[in-house]
C-alpha cells in the first residue's frame, strides 16, 4: 500500500510581527496610549504598572501579562513607586483561537517565561536594535541576520499562545507539572544562559544583567549553577574568562596586557588576581608551567 500523507491542521498562526520590546522604565514613565489593528501583549517581568484596555483599568505585577485585541485603545503608566521592566511584543493572527485571550490577565509559568526568554533572544538575532524605545513603529533587519531566527520568533511565538491556552484548559488543583517537563525547563534555562555567557564572554556582567536579559530570578538562575556547577553563575562566568585566557596564551598572539583588554578586564593587576584565583598560578607562572602543554 502507498504510503498517504497526514496534512497538519494549524489551529493559530502567526503571520507578522510589528514590535518585540524589553523596556526598563522609570518609575514615573507614562505612554499615552494608542490602538491598531493587530494583537499586542504586555508581560510584566518586574515592578507594578497600571494598564487602560478601552474602558477597563488593570493594575499588572510581576508575571502578569495581558493581550490587547486589535483596534483596542491601551495605555501603560508607571505606578510612580517602581521602576517596571516590561515585555511587550505585537502580531498579526486571524486566528480564531485568539479569542481566548480577550479580556484576560494571565500569569506566566516557568516554561512561558522562557519562551518570552527565547523570543527576544531570537529578535536580538535578526532584528536591529534599539529593544527599549516603545516608539518605534517599523523593525529593521540586521544586515546578516542568525540562519533561522526569523522563523523561530514565529515558532516560539505561536508556542507560547497554544501553551498558554492549553494551560487555562487544563488548569486543575489534581494537576501539577511532572518533574520531567521542570527538568527539561530548567535545563533550558541553563543552557540559555550559558549561550547568554559566551556570546557576552568579552563584557562585564553582572547578576543583575544576567537575570533581566534572560527573565529569570535571581534565586533560580543561583540554583541552577549550584545544581549544574556547585558554584554561582557569576563564578561560572569567571571562570569561563580565565579558560579562554589561557588558550589565548597558549597561541601566543596576544600579550597579557591585550589579553585582559579583550576579556574586558579593568586593569592587568586584576585580571592577573583573579587568573591566580582560578587556575592557580599568575599568567606568567601559566605561560612557563608545563600545564600549558598539557592543556592543548
Amino acid at each position: 500500500m502507498a504510503y498517504q500523507g497526514l496534512s497538519l491542521n494549524e489551529d493559530l498562526v502567526i503571520n507578522k510581527i510589528f514590535s518585540i520590546h524589553y523596556f526598563e522604565y522609570f518609575s514615573d514613565f507614562a505612554f499615552p496610549g494608542e490602538s491598531h489593528d493587530f494583537w499586542e501583549f504586555v508581560c510584566m517581568d518586574k515592578g507594578e504598572v497600571n494598564v487602560q484596555a478601552d474602558d477597563k483599568f488593570y493594575t499588572l505585577k510581576k508575571g502578569d501579562i495581558i493581550f490587547h485585541k486589535p483596534n483596542e485603545f491601551h495605555n501603560v503608566t508607571a505606578n510612580g513607586t517602581s521602576a517596571p521592566n516590561i515585555v511587550v511584543a505585537s502580531f498579526q493572527c486571524d486566528s480564531p483561537a485568539m479569542n481566548f485571550f480577550e479580556n484576560k490577565i494571565l500569569t506566566i509559568d516557568d516554561a512561558e517565561r522562557s519562551l518570552i526568554a527565547k523570543i527576544i533572544a531570537e529578535a536580538k538575532r535578526c532584528i536591529a536594535p534599539p529593544f527599549n524605545n516603545p516608539y518605534t513603529q517599523k523593525l529593521e533587519l540586521l544586515p546578516e541576520p542568525y540562519f533561522g531566527s526569523q522563523q523561530m520568533i514565529k515558532l516560539y511565538l505561536e508556542e507560547l499562545l497554544i501553551h498558554m491556552i492549553r494551560s487555562q484548559y487544563l488548569q486543575s488543583p489534581s494537576v501539577h507539572p511532572s518533574k520531567s517537563i521542570k527538568k527539561r525547563n530548567d535545563d533550558e534555562a541553563y543552557l540559555r544562559i550559558t549561550t547568554y555567557l559566551e556570546e557576552h564572554i568579552r563584557e562585564h556582567v553582572t547578576l543583575e544583567s544576567i537575570c533581566r536579559d534572560n527573565l529569570i530570578s535571581r534565586s533560580q538562575v543561583q540554583k541552577l549553577f549550584r545544581e549544574q556547577n556547585n558554584c554561582g553563575v557569576i563564578d561560572y562566568f569567571s571562570q569561563l574568562k580565565i579558560h579562554l585566557a589561557k588558550q589565548l596564551i597558549r597561541e601566543n598572539h596576544h600579550n597579557f596586557t591585550q589579553i585582559a583588554e579583550f576579556l574586558g578586564y579593568t586593569s592587568i593587576h586584576y585580571f592577573s588576581r583573579q587568573f591566580k584565583k582560578i587556575a592557580g598560578m599568575t599568567p606568567s607562572e601559566y605561560a612557563s608551567s608545563i600545564k600549558i602543554y598539557t592543556e592543548q
